[in-house]
């Protein structure tokens, strides 16, 4: 195969006029290059990767698929509380603020709290602070001024952290009054009726959890966070809704819902051995029988990340988090009394972030697959990567799709045009989730790092490039632009070669590695050189 490749290379350049010698010992040896060229090994073995890899992409993208039709069937039938409880029935309800240096969003996030519709009488509010920085003293001043208006407000300081958010929130119930216990992180701004739109559904003994999709501020802030909303949005739409309308397990993703007291205490409470406690949780309590609500047009609004490496930390510490809760949880799963169907989708479920190094191998194996195209010509491979393409690439424009169809009821057209870009995102965060999923796979425990907010909301808002909390960026970076330049020889590659078909794929992963590298290391380095500026500006400001 190598001297089939040399022997291309010097015909393409014309170089056999130079070399005549040289070129008729290569053919003679490998061939004339054509359609009908004989594979040899190593051309099996790339083919053999390379499809074997699709194949599997493809399963989960038929789910995806299987997924979007689901919700199109289902997606009109809203549930209905069982009763409604009367003003004076109405039960106590704690709500919990876990914080971690949020200084820059603790007291907008209390505000929006004490704003909540619901009687003072019946509403505890617990801020739950691990910080360590200048957080501390916003929050308890916070809470401080709160508590002399009248609220059931208490500021609880924890110094050792143990357990991370988990721990934090376990440690809240010890002197938890209500009977249920609403959530919200510090990135939210929870909407006033919230409380409200979820507590008629625990009129039901059996409801263990109820949780609002959820909404974002600064969606439509940069590139970064109009591709995030649209990714973030096929969860909460799509998945979310057909797990729960079906008759599936779906996951309280950590924040904007209300739990039952009872149910998160018989499920064995909030543990710390996964870093996606919310997800373990909700598994074992359902299975043990606890029933979940998810309403679809009830949002709660949230700030996402606006600079890349915070972005990168978050869906990196989700995969591994998920994946943690699979190895913790399948035993129980497939051994409980469930449908085979509610197995399977929570087989698909725990372990789709799988995709993310058999994204590695699909990169990786592009530049090889292009020469063995081009000495098979395109049509031999046409008859499986047209089904195989379309349940692994197009499966991912219909789910995502699907959610900006459903929530853009009107200028549906310019979020449309970003899923080619959100295809290319998730290409791109595959050196960094894959490195998470095999470290969940190997049982390598790491602490919970939490998204730097910087309250930001406005399109001009520019102050977060000279604020605390920037994520250092690794060496990752340096491995995304190794790939995105492998990418730009591949184009240029398939151009030399007039293979004009897997051009567009290729670009898709270049953008996706490019972009993941040169963001990480421009915010990296332009955040630490503001940051150096405004220091000493600050200081003699404070002075």
């Amino acid at each position: 195969m190598f001297k089939t490749y040399l022997a291309a290379i010097f015909a393409t350049d014309n170089l056999c006029e130079k070399f005549p010698s040289f070129c008729d010992a290569v053919n003679k040896t490998s061939g004339n290059i054509s359609p009908l060229y004989s594979l040899d090994g190593i051309d099996w073995t790339i083919l053999v990767l390379y499809f074997g890899i699709l194949l599997v992409l493809s399963i989960y993208g038929g789910y995806r698929v299987k997924q979007v039709i689901d919700f199109w069937r289902y997606c009109k039938i809203k549930p209905e509380p069982k009763a409604r409880f009367g003003e004076e029935t109405l039960p106590r309800i704690t709500i919990q603020l876990p914080l971690f240096n949020e200084m820059y969003v603790v007291e907008r996030l209390l505000k929006a709290v004490t704003q909540i519709d619901y009687p003072r009488e019946r509403l505890e509010i617990q801020v739950l602070d691990d910080s360590t920085d200048e957080t501390v003293d916003v929050a308890r001043r916070s809470v401080d001024f709160y508590a002399r208006q009248g609220f059931d407000i208490h500021y609880i300081h924890r110094t050792d952290r143990t357990g991370f958010k988990a721990g934090a929130l376990a440690n809240g119930m010890k002197t938890a009054k209500g009977e249920l216990v609403a959530i919200f992180d510090a990135d939210f701004v929870p909407k006033p009726d919230c409380l409200r739109k979820l507590v008629d559904f625990f009129t039901d003994p059996q409801v263990g959890c109820a949780q609002m999709r959820w909404s974002h501020i600064n969606g439509t802030y940069n590139l970064l966070t109009r591709l995030q909303t649209i990714m973030l949005d096929g969860h909460f739409v799509v998945e979310q809704t057909v797990r729960n309308r079906t008759g599936g397990f779906f996951n309280f993703n950590g924040t904007a819902g209300i739990w039952r007291k009872t149910a998160i205490e018989l499920s064995g409470g909030w543990q710390h051995d996964t870093l996606t406690e919310d997800t373990d949780l909700s598994f074992r309590a359902q299975l043990m029988g606890w029933r979940f609500v998810y309403l679809l047009d009830e949002d709660a609004p949230s700030e996402i990340p606006v600079e890349i490496n915070a972005f990168k930390a978050q869906q990196r510490r989700w995969a591994k988090g998920v994946m943690q809760v699979g190895i913790k949880l399948y035993r129980r799963i497939w051994a409980a009394p469930l449908p085979l169907r509610v197995k399977l989708e929570m087989f698909f479920r725990l372990t789709g972030n799988i995709s993310y190094p058999l994204m590695i191998f699909v990169s990786l194996l592009q530049f090889p697959l292009l020469l063995v195209r081009y000495n098979q010509g395109l049509y031999h491979l046409m008859i499986f990567d047209v089904p195989l393409l379309f349940f692994s690439t197009i499966s991912v424009v219909l789910f995502y799709g699907t959610g900006v169809w459903y929530l853009d009821r009107q200028g549906r057209a310019p979020r449309l045009f970003h899923l080619p870009l959100v295809m290319a995102l998730g290409i791109g965060l595959a050196f960094s989730n894959a490195r998470a999923v095999l470290e969940a796979m190997v049982g390598l425990k790491s602490e919970f790092v939490r998204t730097p907010k910087y309250s930001v909301e406005e399109a001009s808002d520019e102050t977060w490039k000279r604020k605390k909390y920037k994520r250092k960026r690794g060496w990752l970076p340096l491995l995304e632009l190794g790939l995105a330049f492998y990418f730009v020889l591949a184009i240029a590659y398939a151009v030399r070669m007039h293979m004009w078909g897997p051009i567009p794929f290729l670009f898709l992963f270049l953008f996706g590695y490019g972009y993941m590298g040169v963001m990480s290391i421009m915010q990296t380095t332009s955040g630490r050189r503001l940051l150096n500026l405004w220091r000493p500006l600050d200081a003699e400001r404070r002075a």
